[in-house]
């Protein structure tokens, strides 16, 4: 645990250096010299190894490698740091000796909300995966590029494409194909509260293949295919039944998304071309768009992307409390924020990208600033501005180590409109069975076929 003079240190820094900027402009492989660096220096997937030189963040160690005794697959994921104690709890009243340390949407919900705090652990570097993810990587980073445009890859599956990255593209794309298992289908939630808190949960099955980091997998069959994903809506009764189906593409200017939904009122599929950029996400109450599931997924064309660099900031991380099955949804669901008393954050390394709507391309989002995990590639908090660059939608992953794969993916997005004063959480599974890792679907499972013949009310 961090002792007071440790402590001071976080309120008294100053920003960490930042790196320089990169322009877009080295579309090649990396260096024999950072590919040395890998599993040295370096984690396997591109993080300092390192602690800090404030020693508030530790060095990475492998991440958790055993799970907490007693735990069994199907289970949800007890919390191996359970007897940490909080460092500190940052409110409104506190908030100038952290704000360096915070990014600005952070800091705009302690300036919103009086009843919005900020509760600080000590940092666990609690990422890890398979050994084979490890050198798959150390492959694929040896031959990956972006393609000319910077919309797709060449020469890479199953790995980190980038993991010392030199520019904005090179580090979204590593979020976009991070390894989160095989395959995987989840049960859970979505709400939308009202500012008094009353709020509707809608219940999704969704299945994941994910195609990219699949065994077995070569450039030549990926067949531009990055990963395979189906959502049923389960309840309520008057949504349940009706099916998405995409097949998302690896480079999608070259082709564009694979969409299918299967209305369940009128018994038949259609394609689906707009489940894409910002269109509204799925009975989503209008409070997410497709691109911010994931914190954010598909085609990057319409943003110019600048990789600012790497900060030391306070982040959601290791939300065991928000898995918990002690919990109920009605313990995380209040007025106009979830409960934070059940968020954890540590501070960590992130890579800060900024993404600016291209000259002539729309999306409700002109800017957008991604917060990303150095130990993961996993997005961890999402700024995002309106057309007259003021702050609109403030986005967070709430992550846990699924120690069954193992990866480290979000177990709880919430995404909160500054303007509304209203927020939606998207994958609540408290109540829900567990995750499964271990389904092996067949392609033929994620066809338009597939979901007619599923499809029931």
């Amino acid at each position: 645990m961090m002792n007071h003079s440790s402590l001071s240190r976080i309120r008294n820094l100053a920003l960490a250096s930042v790196l320089p900027l990169f322009a877009l402009t080295a579309l090649a492989a990396i260096s024999d010299a950072d590919l040395a660096r890998l599993g040295n220096e370096l984690t396997p997937l591109g993080a300092e190894r390192a602690a800090n030189s404030a020693g508030t963040i530790p060095a990475w160690d492998g991440g958790i490698t055993t799970p907490p005794a007693g735990y069994k697959v199907g289970d949800h994921h007890p919390d191996p740091f359970a007897a940490d104690q909080p460092l500190v709890t940052i409110t409104a009243s506190n908030l100038s000796e952290y704000e360096s340390r915070l990014t600005p949407g952070h800091a705009a919900l302690l300036k919103a909300y009086p009843t919005y705090k900020i509760v600080l652990y000590p940092s666990r570097r609690s990422a890890s995966y398979p050994q084979s993810f490890y050198d798959a990587t150390k492959s694929t980073a040896g031959t990956a590029r972006l393609t000319d445009t910077g919309n797709g890859l060449q020469g890479a599956f199953i790995g980190t494409p980038f993991p010392v990255p030199q520019n904005g593209l090179e580090a979204i794309w590593n979020h976009l194909v991070r390894y989160r298992g095989e395959a995987a289908i989840r049960y859970v939630g979505q709400a939308a509260p009202q500012r008094n808190g009353s709020y509707n949960l809608v219940q999704f099955k969704d299945e994941f293949l994910f195609h990219y980091n699949h065994p077995g997998v070569t450039e030549a069959t990926l067949d531009n295919i990055l990963l395979y994903y189906k959502q049923s809506t389960t309840a309520p009764a008057r949504l349940a039944g009706s099916i998405l189906l995409v097949q998302e593409t690896l480079d999608q200017v070259k082709e564009p998304r694979r969409a299918w939904i299967y209305n369940a009122g009128q018994r038949r599929v259609r394609r689906a071309p707009n489940v894409a950029y910002d269109s509204p996400g799925t009975n989503s109450d209008g409070m997410r768009t497709n691109d911010q599931l994931d914190m954010f997924n598909g085609a990057p064309d319409r943003y110019d992307w600048k990789l600012v660099g790497k900060k030391e900031l306070i982040v959601p991380y290791n939300a065991y409390k928000l898995h918990s099955d002690s919990v109920k949804v009605a313990d995380i669901l209040k007025p106009l924020h979830i409960n934070q008393d059940l968020a954890r954050y540590e501070l960590h390394r992130v890579w800060v990208v900024e993404a600016t709507l291209k000259p002539g391309q729309s999306n409700i989002y002109a800017r957008r600033t991604f917060y990303i995990d150095e130990d993961s590639w996993q997005i961890l908090a999402a700024d995002q501005y309106d057309t007259r660059g003021q702050l609109w939608y403030v986005s967070e992953a709430h992550c846990i180590n699924y120690y069954e794969v193992p990866t480290f993916w979000s177990t709880l997005e919430v995404h909160t409109d500054l303007v509304s004063g209203r927020y939606l959480a998207f994958g609540l599974d408290n109540e829900n069975k567990m995750y499964d890792f271990s389904v092996k679907p067949a392609l033929s499972d994620f066809t338009s076929s597939a979901i007619s013949r599923e499809g029931v009310r």
